[in-house]
């Protein structure tokens, strides 16, 4: 019988010189910059199918209040409507809190390439401009720089997709609110009170539940290469002090 060959032992890469390191890294970089195309396709697709949901829902209150009166029946039909929209809306907000989520991973990974990058080619460093670091600073000032103040953080957070699809939500939980007043026999005026009062408490709501989401998924994914003159974890000793089995 002839004899059969065998394959050649592979060899592990052991050092960012070999040529297959960099092929590794490439292939990551690839993977988490479509991770990163999903979810923020999804965040818009879910953030679009929730506001085309509550016009249509409107829509369909304002053609049924030509046929009804502005009654207790009226009122029983918006407030089940609306019970629906500020459900959507919920879990329409969590999942875009989690796409974020999904992105400061891919991010957070994309750091660490990049680091890997400057490693292999010292050279092309001064030519990124994304973070090459995995701290929290750098970070987040890939998605620009927001005001260190409450207000202007506040504000920031209001301009971005989750931020309005919050607002919004809140909203309908406020008209929700007036609703069930004013079936509650509420004197109209103060249904507007109440119904203010049920929008700031749901966006109180809203932000306690995720504020801070971003440093707390940070942390559990830990700094392997900080920014802030930190021991570097391209040293073994020196990884394993900054945590390296944290990375989750």
């Amino acid at each position: 019988m002839p004899e059969t060959r065998q394959p050649p032992p592979v060899t592990p890469v052991t050092s960012l010189d070999d040529p297959r390191a960099l092929q590794i890294l490439s292939t990551e970089h690839w993977s988490l910059l479509s991770a990163r195309s999903l979810a923020y396709n999804e965040a818009f697709t879910r953030g679009g199918m929730f506001l085309t949901f509550l016009s249509m829902s409107f829509v369909a209150l304002a053609l049924l209040a030509q046929a009804m009166a502005f009654d207790e029946q009226f009122l029983t039909v918006a407030a089940i409507v609306l019970a629906f929209d500020l459900v959507i809306g919920l879990l329409t907000y969590g999942r875009i809190t989690g796409a974020n989520v999904d992105d400061l991973r891919a991010v957070h990974g994309m750091a660490r390439i990049r680091h890997g990058y400057g490693e292999i080619a010292p050279i092309v460093t001064p030519y990124f401009t994304s973070p090459m670091h995995d701290d929290i600073e750098s970070i987040l000032g890939s998605y620009g720089s927001p005001s260190g103040s409450g207000i202007g953080t506040l504000v920031y957070a209001l301009t971005t997709s989750g931020g309005m699809i919050g607002l919004i939500t809140a909203m309908v939980g406020g008209v929700l609110a007036a609703v069930l007043a004013l079936l509650a026999g509420i004197p109209g005026g103060l249904t507007i009170w109440i119904g203010l009062a049920g929008g700031v408490v749901i966006t109180a709501l809203l932000y306690l539940l995720t504020s801070g989401a971003v440093l707390r998924h940070q942390e559990r994914l830990g700094a392997l290469f900080p920014a802030r003159g930190e021991p570097s974890a391209s040293d073994p000793a020196a990884g394993a002090a900054t945590g390296a089995g944290s990375d989750t």
